[in-house]
């Protein structure tokens, strides 16, 4: 109402004086909703009303008398009551096309806030689009094979998705047991998690990719020895590729009706089983996407394979041997040496370059789903984080923090939203949560202007000896190193207890408003018994003695005299 104090004397009073009188309407409608329409009838001079406004009348300030007629003033005043309760307005009253717009521009904290403002803001919020946005931001779109039980059924909403998985992230800073899986004989130097089909593959210096349930703990199956040392592993649903030290890629398709969906024991059917070549080293990281095969080696080469042709169809140079790769969209970062590049997949152009990012090489590498944070790992000890901004087919990479928690070198990083997990030669695993690094504000980080160290939210130990490498997933994360023995880390059980103390919560929570409830019964039945308790202890207290009691006391005194 700002505005208002710009009109006449008479309007402010009337204005404030109606405020007074009717609490109720400030109630349900605020002055920000409120708009000043002038009816045809409040025509008027500018500067003459202006002048009015600084010396008003006296006779404004007093009410008429009976057959006077009206001032100028108080039939603007009494229009512009009419046009306020006539143009009260609230956010609801918009287009649906323009409010869905404007509940796109919040965050999922702050969309969960609106869903709790009322019945049609609940219901509009709930099924927002954005909630899908949210997700695939931090975990991509849910697997397409989903066994029962997993988390993923199709009758739930976005926001269910989201709100269970955000949950189940918390479950890291909880309890946990230990699964020790023995089968290799010698140190293992790659675990890889199929969280969709409850699969874990590894491989090593003893020549074999083995294939275990990841619920049981039981070894599936193991194929045959392959002639040199498993350096990588990568898998999806439709394909299991490895590679090792004799520069081959070894590759199984899924078969149809197999319920670990690999037949890795060696049938050695051309139709399952093949193999790729084309590297001059030992190929030493892969990774996967619908489409392509990446593989990177120390033969200074990423290579891109198409899967549909099973060819060749880029290859990336780098002036050092290569140590890890993650693609994401239409980029690849990699590193070699001491160095970290972002290429253009599809034009294989080096879009940026981070150089000398470590005390000696970067050994690992770990990337967000959308491809904007990134996370290296060196010889140094140190996990740097970093943001990607592109800008068409150029990109800035700027340091965002620093960890130091480790005493050698980090051979291995794995990234799934909130949680990024290194492994260490000295034996450690730590566990480094970005949450409190991101801005409220939808895909962007917190600006500061110097880069800061911050400390891991938890250290996993109990090793004696080196760990090669490390993967999230599936509320697990598994590791394995120089001793041959896989360790799984498993924060089920705290999740299971989580649900448990959530649901004791809320059954405390209904109890006390039953308790509640029946208190103000109770208080609203006695009220009159408390207003004649209270009103006879007043009486007591001021001596009142003209009352009936006192007076047949004072009777029966003077019969007895």
């Amino acid at each position: 109402m700002a505005f208002e104090c710009h009109e006449t004397g008479g309007l402010l009073l009337k204005n404030s004086v109606d405020c007074i009188d009717n609490p109720s309407d400030e109630e349900v409608a605020s002055p920000q909703f409120r708009s000043y329409i002038p009816s045809a009838d409040s025509k008027f001079d500018s500067t003459k009303e202006s002048r009015k406004s600084v010396t008003p009348r006296p006779s404004f300030e007093f009410q008429p008398k009976k057959g006077t007629a009206t001032s100028k003033t108080e039939k603007l005043s009494n229009s512009d009551d009419s046009d306020f309760n006539n143009g009260r307005r609230s956010i609801t009253d918009l287009p649906p096309a323009l409010l869905s717009e404007i509940l796109h521009c919040l965050d999922a904290k702050e969309l969960g806030i609106v869903s709790c403002v009322s019945t049609f803001l609940h219901r509009l919020a709930s099924d927002h689009h954005g909630w899908k946005e949210f997700y695939c931001e931090r975990w991509g779109l849910p697997v397409e094979a989903v066994p029962p039980g997993s988390g993923f059924p199709d009758n739930r909403s976005w926001k269910e998705l989201f709100v269970e998985r955000e949950y189940r992230s918390k479950t890291f800073m909880g309890r946990y047991s230990i699964d020790a899986l023995y089968g290799h004989t010698e140190a293992v130097r790659s675990v890889f998690i199929l969280t969709s089909a409850k699969l874990i593959f590894t491989g090593g210096y003893d020549l074999i990719v083995r294939m275990w349930d990841m619920e049981e703990g039981l070894l599936i199956a193991s194929s045959r020895p392959l002639g040199c040392t498993i350096r990588a592993v990568a898998a999806d649903t439709k394909l299991l590729v490895a590679g090792g030290t004799d520069g081959f890629l070894q590759c199984w398709r899924a078969v149809e009706g197999n319920p670990h969906l690999f037949d890795i024991t060696g049938s050695q059917n051309q139709n399952f089983e093949f193999r790729l070549w084309e590297h001059e080293g030992p190929v030493t990281c892969l990774a996967l996407d619908p489409t392509r095969i990446y593989s990177g080696s120390w033969d200074m080469t990423v290579r891109v394979w198409d899967r549909s042709l099973l060819k060749c169809v880029k290859v990336l140079r780098h002036a050092d041997w290569v140590w890890g790769l993650v693609p994401r969209d239409s980029t690849v970062a990699s590193t070699a040496g001491r160095d970290v590049y972002i290429w253009d997949v599809n034009g294989g152009d080096q879009v940026s370059i981070v150089q000398n990012a470590h005390v000696g090489n970067t050994c690992s590498l770990a990337r967000s789903h959308t491809g904007d944070l990134l996370f290296t790992g060196g010889e140094d000890g140190a996990i740097h984080m970093f943001e990607i901004m592109r800008h068409d087919t150029e990109a800035n990479v700027c340091k965002v923090a620093t960890w130091i928690p480790h005493t050698g070198p980090v051979h291995s990083l794995a990234f799934e939203f909130p949680w990024l997990v290194s492994a260490s030669s000295d034996g450690k695993l730590s566990l480094i949560d970005v949450r409190k690094l991101l801005r409220p504000q939808r895909r962007s980080l917190s600006r500061k202007s110097s880069v800061s160290v911050e400390a891991p939210q938890r250290m996993l130990h109990g090793f004696g000896c080196n760990l090669f490498t490390v993967d999230i997933g599936a509320d697990r994360i598994v590791c394995a190193g120089e001793e041959g023995v896989v360790r799984i880390w498993n924060f089920s059980q705290a999740l299971e207890i989580e649900c448990r103390v959530r649901a004791l919560r809320g059954i405390r929570l209904e109890n006390r408003m039953r308790r509640r409830k029946i208190q103000i019964e109770m208080s609203n039945k006695g009220s009159r018994a408390d207003q004649c308790s209270v009103a006879a202890k007043k009486n007591q207290m001021k001596g009142d003695r003209s009352g009936t009691w006192h007076g047949r006391r004072g009777t029966n005194g003077k019969l007895k005299a």
